[in-house]
């Protein structure tokens, strides 16, 4: 029997594929639970529609991201930290304190899109990557300014 899977199903393939299996596989497990739906034309050609949908939201959300990153490149973002007299800061900036910086300036970056191997320590200028998209990605200058 020709199923339509509306779930991923481990073994059997992932969500939105067409799969050939046995009629009481079919029947007693995957309809019954809801994983799956029988594979008739109409079936076949809303899984199409949707399919070709979330491309086309896939592919505006990528765009979205090429054109922040344009906007962004080479940008130049300052946030301060407090230090000691002989230099030594108090603490470390972290990725919500870069978005923060961001949103000042009027770009909307979530903080979990900045990518910091570790926390910065040190007052100057850093290049800290920020990925938009899973296929865009940015580096942006961030000068540390002490108090």
């Amino acid at each position: 029997m020709k199923v339509l899977l509306l779930t991923d199903v481990r073994g059997t393939g992932k969500k939105g594929e067409i799969k050939e299996v046995a009629d009481g596989y079919a029947n007693n497990f995957l309809i019954k639970t809801g994983k799956a739906k029988r594979a008739d034309n109409s079936a076949i050609s809303e899984n199409k529609n949707k399919m070709a949908a979330n491309d086309y939201h896939k592919e505006m959300e990528r765009q979205d991201a090429v054109k922040l990153a344009e906007k962004l490149k080479g940008q130049k973002f300052s946030v301060k930290i407090k230090c000691g007299e002989n230099g030594k800061t108090f603490g470390s900036v972290t990725a919500k304190e870069i978005a923060d910086s961001l949103s000042e300036k009027g770009f909307d970056v979530d903080k979990r899109r900045i990518e910091l191997k570790n926390p910065i320590r040190t007052v100057g200028q850093c290049e800290v990557t920020i990925k938009l998209h899973s296929t865009v990605s940015v580096k942006i200058i961030v000068v540390v300014e002490a108090i």
